[in-house]
């Protein structure tokens, strides 16, 4: 499933808020992550699995809804990103969960993110 778009999350400095308003709006449910950081697992109704996460920023940096790539390699999808013109904003070798990450900058200014679960 590597390039494929399968993962969608929402930052917020306000989780529950976050949570009340897309839980009403679309029906989401939430659970909670076992990993190191305040995030939450989003499943859709019907779904069988979560699809999304929903991650408290604890104000550090603004708030965002962006999608997410499984890509085989964090590092490489970063160096080709840039030498495309992209560029880093921040990048997580193992977080400590047994996933690498980063959040891109397109060309046109639009955030997204890259991740691999070893």
């Amino acid at each position: 499933m590597d390039n494929t778009v399968t993962w969608f999350e929402v930052a917020t400095d306000d989780p529950d808020g976050a949570q009340t308003f897309y839980g009403g709006l679309f029906g989401w449910t939430f659970a909670g992550d076992e990993g190191p950081l305040d995030y939450r697992l989003i499943t859709h109704p019907g779904g069988d699995q979560p699809a999304g996460g929903l991650f408290n920023t604890k104000g550090e940096f603004p708030g965002h809804a962006i999608f997410h790539v499984q890509v085989a390699d964090v590092e490489a999808s970063c160096a080709q990103s840039e030498s495309l013109g992209g560029k880093v904003i921040r990048k997580v070798i193992d977080d400590g969960a047994g996933t690498d990450f980063a959040y891109l900058r397109d060309t046109s200014g639009n955030v997204f993110g890259v991740f691999h679960r070893r």
